[in-house]
């Protein structure tokens, strides 16, 4: 089960490292990032990549759903969403659910890839992109 609510969560950085404490209720102490799941791991990474107050200018994310409880696809990608107001960000995912949630917004532009004889092919036809690369 996802933490829902923290009752406690403690972040202290030293020397270049950071810590991570959390708590909920039912547990007898607060975990440790050592015992987090990596479901729980990974979604703090993206929320902590996703939210920097010093956005990329171009962000590319993997199947970010992976290891991921169900019940986070959709918060995922409303924050996908909000960082794509500062940055432009590809996502590749084989999730339907993050696809849809991504969808949502209707600034996002979604190509569905399909292998034919070897190769990998756009299914829909849609317009190309304009990339906005970053400079140097």
């Amino acid at each position: 089960m996802p933490f829902r609510a923290a009752a406690s969560s403690s972040a202290s950085a030293t020397a270049g490292f950071s810590r991570c404490r959390c708590g909920k209720p039912g547990l007898l102490r607060p975990l440790t990032a050592a015992e987090f799941s990596d479901g729980t791991l990974r979604y703090l990474l993206l929320v902590a990549a996703l939210l920097s107050p010093r956005p990329p200018s171009l962000l590319v994310l993997n199947e970010p759903e992976t290891s991921l409880h169900p019940s986070l696809i959709a918060p995922l990608g409303r924050l996908i969403g909000r960082a794509a107001e500062q940055s432009q960000l590809i996502v590749i995912t084989h999730s339907q659910a993050l696809a849809e949630a991504l969808a949502a917004d209707r600034d996002a532009i979604s190509f569905t890839l399909a292998k034919e004889l070897g190769e990998t092919v756009v299914l829909d036809d849609h317009p190309r992109p304009r990339w906005a690369w970053p400079s140097r």
